[in-house]
């Protein structure tokens, strides 16, 4: 949403699908999970004594949103993408079927996992861990606003240091919040690595995948 209220902010997507683009011509796979508060935040004060379920789904509902922009704007500039929905919307999007995504991914194609796990309860980040397992992903990139896993938080504490790696159970040990509990345990089963780093800062998507210093690496 950039600088603005809710909603997709036009710049923010174009920046954020430069950074992709960089990525895929160095020859890498991507699937793509992406959240929805950008849009539910807009409708929160409307949704307040929801029942949880169903707040969680109109959340789903505003990933495959994002999704479908985001696939649109890798359109735009070359990139061919797939919309793979977790929920079934067949008319907009298709479902997701494991096979038909590693053959997605095989073709070069960039593949968009929209509506979470497709179920309530869970978070984006638990749907990142689910399907990276799912598809013998190398590692799950987290990106965030902050570039990387700290001492404490940034922006109160002026000592906190920056972690370049760190395993999951120091992470544990050290009450470190690198994403959601599920999403966490289920990464530490499945000895997939997750990096945290920052997607608002120019160029760090293919520092990460290049090896360079940038953000935090989390592993077995």
């Amino acid at each position: 949403m950039g600088d603005d209220a809710y909603g997709i902010n036009r710049a923010t997507i174009e920046r954020m699908v430069a950074d992709v683009a960089e990525v895929a011509k160095l020859g890498v796979e991507l699937a793509i999970v992406i959240g929805g508060g950008n849009i539910f935040r807009g409708v929160a004060p409307g949704a307040q004594g929801m029942d949880r379920a169903t707040a969680d789904y109109m959340g789903m509902l505003a990933t495959v949103m994002n999704s479908l922009a985001l696939a649109d704007a890798m359109r735009q500039i070359g990139l061919t993408a797939r919309v793979m929905s977790a929920i079934s919307i067949e008319q907009v999007v298709e479902p997701y079927v494991r096979p038909k995504a590693l053959q997605y991914l095989e073709e070069d194609k960039i593949v968009i996992f929209a509506a979470g796990t497709g179920n309530p309860f869970f978070t984006t980040d638990t749907a990142a861990a689910l399907r990276g397992s799912e598809i013998g992903a190398e590692i799950v990139l987290k990106a965030t606003k902050v570039d990387g896993v700290y001492s404490a938080d940034p922006n109160k504490d002026p000592t906190a240091t920056r972690y370049s790696h760190i395993t999951f159970d120091e992470a544990i040990t050290k009450h470190l919040q690198v994403m959601d509990a599920t999403a966490f345990a289920l990464c530490r089963d499945q000895k997939l690595p997750i990096k945290v780093f920052s997607i608002i800062k120019p160029g760090a998507l293919k520092r990460v995948i290049l090896g360079e210093d940038e953000g935090t690496l989390v592993h077995v």
